[in-house]
């Protein structure tokens, strides 16, 4: 299928943080979470096209499990708090990994790669997500906490 395909048959629309995306599951069962209930989980469809390439670098109180379904390569960039920069590609070639987990906290940013033209991903948050848990990334944030890894990140970050 082609993006336009996917866009129009699972009903995306533009996602803040780069690509398109709609939630497609929001669990009935809550979660006390110590910053106000939540959900127990979320799942959205997101995709990335040649339009709409990268997603910004941004991080979630919630752990996120992320599920390549169609296209690829798409590359994330990991940045865990104390960590190093890592990346880590999906990809649906035969053999090649589909699945990345991502914890609560780490900054994550993504983008295809290798020429790719689009890339549908599953992904779930446990426990669910609200915006209040999420955070895009500015240069500032990057200054304070990573400042080796700013001139790599630099382009991921929303122009504000």
């Amino acid at each position: 299928m082609t993006t336009r395909d996917w866009i129009g048959e699972l009903r995306l629309e533009p996602h803040p943080e780069g690509g398109y995306f709609r939630r497609i599951y929001t669990s009935a069962r809550p979660y006390a979470a110590p910053q106000g209930e939540r959900a127990l989980a979320t799942s959205i469809y997101y995709l990335l096209d040649c339009a709409r390439p990268r997603g910004c670098l941004h991080r979630n109180r919630s752990d996120i499990l992320h599920f390549l379904i169609d296209g690829g390569p798409v590359e994330y960039l990991l940045l865990p708090a104390g960590g190093e920069l890592r990346r880590q590609r999906l990809d649906a070639s035969a053999g090649k990994e589909r699945f990345l987990a991502v914890a609560g906290g780490c900054w994550k940013a993504s983008q295809l790669v290798d020429g790719a033209g689009h890339a549908l991903i599953a992904e779930v948050v446990t426990p669910g997500f609200d915006y209040a848990d999420h955070q895009f990334a500015t240069e500032e944030d990057l200054r304070r906490e990573h400042p080796q890894h700013l001139a790599v990140l630099r382009e991921f970050i929303i122009a504000r």
